[in-house]
């Protein structure tokens, strides 16, 4: 963020007063000179190992810098400034871009720093406060480019020192977008490519025209009369080599180590899913091992030949009831697979709860008749509609209220209510039944987990309703939460976004 010009910086902010590349300036000076390919850490790398030279050979300089965003790369200049203890005056011109609040960031146009700076160019009295400033105000400076400016792409450290000159340039590339078609055959692009030069003609070539493309003119860039050392010790580039070398290796084997926690995290999800995988196999094969036992015991017993009739009914009935169980398991079993593999492409639609409820309600009715249930419903005309997948909201009913009047004992009672509550509409289903014991309830939404009944009767199931349920939701960001007491029954609330 720019922030507005008081009146005691003035003086310290800058613009270019044309478009202006250095990075394409470098390349006509250093020519034939060849960028090389760059990876954001190497030119960390690089700039680490600048700065560290600096401070053990305590050189003050004058640091010109246009970094990638973030904190770690501008800590470096910071500890530049900190650590450097020297009578000389270290000064850092930042190359900064201006953002406009057109473009959706907090800033001010470049039109109005453009005319705050001619204003304080023109004026008496500020030319006459830049005089008197004293130089240990004066050690930041910024220069501000236009939003749309070459030098967008491009990133920077020029060391200016009577000792020791550098120049680190480097250009971000813009991507090219290809077709799909080609994709798997792309060959990775470096993000950066990168010159390094110590030439101190070529470096005072690219200091002088930028001085000129600055505006207003000022000599606390640098002093009037600096030059650039002819020739460096061959000292000092030996060890800033070496120290690129450390600092490349550091970041490298911080790189690796990353990259190493990334792939166990990776192999440790992995090994979890497989885990999961093999869990759910077990339970489908344990589910459908036992109707299967029941059935042929039922077929054992159907060969005695002293079998008399009422027995051989039960088990007729014996072998239709597990049948019927484990057609609804392996049903049960492709619904949940198909719903997983599809649910992320299933579209979102407007529902109204008053056009799902009252036709599932009636479905169940005649059942709950024959156990003397009372089964009632309330769902508002006027509630808004809600987000839910196609279909998924006559699902979500089906499931929850087969579960109330299943787990209901004769002469109980099912309740259905529908009501708004801040940006959801809530769907509570309530009923008198058995309950659930505190110990179960976080297990209930686990694929294949059945309440185990407190009657005798064997409510039946397969345990993958509620499991359905939390998908569908899941889908749609809505939620689903429960209350239980055994033997006083249950209460499940769903809550869905309204659209």
């Amino acid at each position: 963020m720019v922030a507005p010009f008081p009146c005691c910086a003035l003086p310290m902010n800058f613009s270019f007063a044309q478009d202006l590349s250095i990075y394409q300036l470098a390349l006509e000076v250093l020519a034939p000179a060849q960028p090389l390919p760059h990876s954001p850490a190497t030119l960390l790398s690089l700039l680490r190992s600048q700065i560290d030279l600096l401070i053990e050979q305590q050189i003050t300089a004058t640091l010109w810098v246009k970094l990638p965003p973030g904190k770690m790369w501008h800590s470096e200049i910071q500890r530049y400034s900190q650590q450097v203890r020297t009578s000389g005056v270290i000064r850092t011109l930042h190359i900064e871009e201006i953002r406009s609040k057109a473009d959706g960031e907090l800033g001010v146009s470049t039109e109005w720093a453009l005319e705050r700076i001619r204003k304080w160019e023109d004026s008496e009295s500020n030319l006459s406060l830049y005089r008197n400033i004293s130089s240990e105000n004066l050690n930041d400076i910024r220069v501000y480019s236009q939003p749309d400016s070459r030098l967008q792409r491009e990133y920077f450290l020029m060391v200016l020192s009577p000792k020791f000159c550098c120049l680190i340039l480097a250009h971000r590339p813009l991507r090219r977008r290809r077709n799909n078609s080609v994709k798997a055959n792309r060959i990775k692009k470096p993000l950066l490519f990168a010159i390094t030069t110590f030439d101190s003609k070529a470096i005072q070539q690219v200091l002088d025209v930028v001085k000129q493309a600055i505006t207003p003119k000022s000599s606390l860039f640098v002093p009037t009369d600096f030059i650039c050392p002819s020739a460096h010790e061959p000292a000092l580039i030996g060890q800033l080599l070496a120290k690129q070398l450390r600092r490349h290796d550091e970041i490298s084997r911080h790189i690796t180590i990353k990259r190493l926690a990334r792939m166990q995290e990776q192999n440790q999800k992995l090994h979890h899913t497989l885990e999961l995988k093999d869990e759910y196999l077990s339970n489908v094969c344990q589910e459908l091992r036992t109707p299967l036992t029941h059935m042929k015991t039922a077929l054992s017993l159907l060969n005695s030949p002293n079998l008399k009739p009422p027995q051989r009914q039960r088990y007729f009935q014996m072998l239709n009831t597990q049948c019927d169980r484990q057609n609804a398991l392996i049903t049960g079993v492709l619904d949940l697979v198909q719903l997983e593999h599809n649910l992320e492409r299933m579209p979102l639609e407007h529902v109204r709860l008053f056009e799902v409820v009252p036709g599932v309600v009636s479905i169940y009715q005649p059942l709950a008749r024959e156990k003397g249930i009372m089964l009632a419903y309330t769902v508002p005309t006027e509630l808004p509609p809600v987000w839910c997948v196609s279909g998924g909201l006559r699902q979500i009913v089906i499931n929850l209220l087969s579960n109330s009047i299943k787990f209901t004992p004769n002469g109980g009672q099912v309740w259905v209510r529908g009501r708004a509550l801040g940006n959801y509409v809530q769907l509570e289903f309530r009923d008198s039944g058995i309950g659930i014991a505190d110990s179960e309830i976080p297990k209930i939404f686990d694929r294949f987990y059945r309440v185990r009944p407190v009657v005798t009767e064997d409510p039946g199931g397969v345990g993958l309703g509620l499991s359905i349920v939390q998908l569908l939701l899941s889908r749609c960001d809505g939620s689903i939460s429960v209350k239980s007491k055994l033997y006083e029954g249950s209460i499940f609330t769903v809550q869905l976004a309204i659209a």
